[in-house]
């Protein structure tokens, strides 16, 4: 059973930084990708960014050039730096973890990111 453990959310103002980080734990299948999804308050999920156990790297137009993703394999985990955060950036934050072969999409259970005015 795969879980996925989020944690660094919390209540920053407008230009601030914070630093989520997604934990994997189980039997974690390669090659697979991981992720950070938002959705907010009366809003569909979105996507943030993608990093492959290849350590390719996508984001949404929005965040490019203020959030960074990262990962270490070896621990299963993955991170993303954000900076020069904006009100709009307000949102419950989703780890994603998904196996290339099976398609198989696991979640964690969001981390909450406030940023005020």
């Amino acid at each position: 059973q795969v879980q996925l453990e989020e944690s660094g959310g919390g209540l920053v103002q407008a230009g601030g930084s914070l630093r989520l980080s997604c934990a994997a734990s189980g039997r974690i299948v390669r090659p697979n990708v991981m992720g950070w999804y938002r959705q907010a308050p009366g809003k569909q999920r979105e996507l943030v960014a993608t990093i492959s156990s290849g350590g390719r790297e996508s984001y949404t137009d929005s965040v490019k050039g203020r959030f960074t993703i990262s990962g270490d394999n070896a621990k299963n985990t993955v991170y993303l730096q954000m900076n020069s955060l904006k009100p709009e950036d307000t949102a419950l934050y989703y780890c994603n973890l998904n196996i290339v072969y099976t398609r198989r999409n696991y979640w964690g259970q969001g981390t909450q990111v406030t940023v005020s005015s």
